[in-house]
């Protein structure tokens, strides 16, 4: 097996391995070839990753914070000289193509490391003039943290969780998805190579069981997930139960709005991008594409002429476009909804089925897919596909289109693009969602908090807002004078 790893987890700074585990496979997408063989955590595996996060973190927590801000740094340089063996053992790992890999996981991992090391040293207190007395506050860890991962951003997600846990003082323990289960354990080396402590940082595996019981875990201040909403809302009512903060990064169904003024080239790219990049399977994703009557027919003849020379094969060649999808379960979903769609009534534009690539035929490559002529009401229009399926729905009015965005429980993210800077402004301040764009769609620089409203999640990711998810506020009175009593 080409990815096999050395053991299943890594706990205490080195490679452990389940005695009574449950064995499952990794697969490679693109030819069903098992790539690696791990086991899930057991009961020993679980109390022995929380046992040395409890004794790295009161280590770790208690480094200046410039020494932790340095180490992070470090991990950030070796993620990006180890980024080309990263990204191919993404690439099998996901079945994504390396052409995007190379760029956007591993890669962008490093610039998430990159950029809370540097906000290290600024991780500071206030204090607060009362006239003689005073008052400071300082910002102290929450302990161990808890990370469940996805599988579309396997190590990508890793450091988006880690970075801001660790830069706080906290140890982490994550548990990345069953079907991806392979980078978080080289992020996990890649530390440990930094100099982080042993303990501080640990990767177990294992499917919902395993994060069950992680979640009501006494020793676990707090949980951080990626996933569906249906998952975010089981993680949630446990995490209630047992009073644990958490950050949920959940699904959408995003719409991405272009008016009849805009440059329709970029408004194409940006609907490609928001589309069939990674194959679709991106929580954020435009796949509401409302587009003006005025422009709609010009709009879809040009994108389905693009959509034509997009190139699906290998994904470790670099010059393949669309990658297979992740797993025998998301490919039949998948083409369940461009079945549902068809059946609807939506016209199919390009697309529609699953796709043949030469020398993979085991492959789960689908056809990236248009639909026209959507309606509010159908399914493809309402529910997260995870797929490369664009749903094309025309409008002719602002205040039309704004309220039909909103017509949604999801509220991730949503794109406008005019050349009316006036009317960018205003439609995304009536766009009820977290996270935004104006004249592109899917840039997610970790200098911005990403995260949803309503049902797509709860707290936000990278930028300074995440740091009040992964830290508590400690407040001191100091009394400068006597204490008075009523006797």
């Amino acid at each position: 097996m080409r990815a096999q790893p050395k053991a299943s987890h890594y706990v205490g700074g080195s490679y452990l391995e389940s005695q009574t585990g449950t064995p499952f496979d990794s697969f490679y997408p693109a030819t069903g070839e098992v790539i690696a063989r791990v086991h899930t955590a057991d009961d020993a595996v679980i109390e022995a990753a929380i046992s040395a996060a409890r004794t790295g973190q009161e280590i770790w927590a208690a480094m200046p914070p410039a020494e932790r801000g340095r180490i992070l740094r470090k991990a950030a340089d070796i993620l990006r000289e180890k980024n080309r063996e990263l990204s191919v053992l993404e690439t099998l790992d996901t079945g994504k193509p390396l052409q995007e890999t190379l760029i956007a996981d591993a890669a962008s991992g490093a610039d998430c490391l990159e950029y809370y090391g540097g906000l290290a040293a600024t991780l500071t207190g206030e204090h607060i003039d009362l006239g003689g007395s005073f008052a400071y506050t300082k910002r102290e860890p929450l302990g161990i943290c808890f990370g469940i991962g996805a599988w579309n951003y396997p190590i990508q997600i890793a450091c988006w969780k880690a970075a801001p846990a660790l830069v706080c003082g906290n140890a982490m323990i994550f548990k990345p998805s069953e079907v991806t289960p392979l980078s978080a354990l080289k992020f996990a080396e890649a530390l440990t190579e930094a100099g982080l402590p042993d303990g501080v940082y640990n990767v177990i595996q294992g499917f919902g069981d395993v994060g069950a019981k992680m979640v009501a875990h006494p020793d676990i201040a707090k949980v951080s997930l990626t996933g569906s909403v249906p998952t975010g809302a089981k993680v949630a009512s446990l995490a209630g139960e047992h009073l644990k903060k958490t950050t949920l990064e959940l699904g959408g169904k995003s719409p991405l709005i272009i008016f009849d003024d805009a440059d329709v080239e970029n408004a194409i790219s940006a609907a490609i991008n928001a589309n069939f990049y990674s194959t679709g399977q991106i929580c954020s994703n435009g796949t509401r594409v409302f587009v003006h009557k005025a422009i709609k027919e010009q709009f879809l003849s040009r994108l389905a002429e693009r959509t034509s020379s997009a190139v699906l094969g290998d994904p470790l060649d670099e010059a393949t476009n669309i990658g297979p999808l992740v797993s025998r379960q998301q490919f039949d979903k998948v083409l369940s909804y461009m079945q549902i769609g068809q059946d609807e009534g939506a016209r199919l534009v390009c697309g529609g089925g699953s796709a043949q690539v030469d020398s993979f035929p085991e492959g789960y490559f689908v056809q990236p897919t248009v639909f026209a002529d959507v309606r509010d009401n159908m399914r493809i229009a309402r529910e997260e596909i995870f797929g490369p399926v664009l749903s094309v729905l025309d409008f002719g009015d602002e205040d039309e289109v704004v309220a039909r965005a909103n017509d949604t429980e999801f509220g991730l993210a949503a794109g406008v693009f005019t050349k009316d800077i006036q009317r960018a402004h205003r439609v995304i301040g009536k766009l009820e969602a977290g996270t935004c764009w104006i004249n592109t769609y899917n840039l997610t620089p970790i200098e911005m908090p990403f995260g949803g409203y309503k049902k797509s999640g709860i707290g936000r990711e990278n930028g300074h807002a995440a740091i009040e998810y992964y830290s508590q506020i400690k407040s001191i009175y100091v009394e400068m004078d006597g204490v008075e009593a009523a006797f």
